[in-house]
């Protein structure tokens, strides 16, 4: 399996209702992770809308975004940047606090992480609401990157956060879509 389209990827994506309060419906990655086919797979399509954009980094959001950002950079030549929660890295570090549906939440990163004229890719797992991915963007910016894009598995349109990065400025590409939440 060299290319894999969204209707061959939704089965490997396990939905767990309910999780982790009533009335989400979960969607579960490690399926997707545990096959080899489909995982590389996926990292070939989140990769190829980016090979000639001059990616120099690319930047995951802790923790699914470590997964996907680490195999991504090395299919794009890049470096990798990780943006994790409050204090996990060990050296001098940048934040921002962002607003989540029940309180706030901050995001770091080493502040030598990325500098003016890097070409920086922002990746997660999957884009709801848009908060965590709005926030890395802020962080990139904050050191003069530029943030090319930002790309997901997996987007949940009704919730918003692919149109609100794109009102940013930022072309955000997502491999499957599920309606809901």
């Amino acid at each position: 399996m060299t290319q894999i389209s969204a209707t061959e990827l939704r089965p490997f994506i396990r939905t767990i209702p309910d999780y982790p309060r009533p009335g989400i419906q979960f969607r579960d990655i490690t399926t997707l992770l545990a096959n080899a086919a489909v995982l590389r797979a996926t990292v070939a399509a989140l990769a190829a809308p980016w090979r000639d954009a001059g990616i120099t980094h690319v930047a995951g959001i802790e923790a699914r975004g470590f997964i996907f950002g680490g195999a991504l950079a090395c299919q794009l030549g890049a470096g990798f940047v990780p943006l994790r929660k409050k204090g996990k890295l060990p050296h001098t570090t940048i934040h921002v606090e962002y607003l989540l549906e029940y309180g706030m939440d901050r995001l770091e990163m080493h502040a030598d992480g990325v500098k003016h004229a890097d070409r920086v890719l922002l990746v997660d797992d999957l884009i709801a609401t848009g908060g965590s991915a709005a926030a890395g963007i802020r962080l990139l910016r904050s050191l003069d990157a530029t943030v090319v894009g930002a790309t997901f598995v997996i987007d949940l349109p009704d919730l918003g956060g692919t149109a609100r990065l794109e009102k940013d400025g930022i072309k955000a590409l997502s491999l499957v879509r599920f309606e809901g939440h």
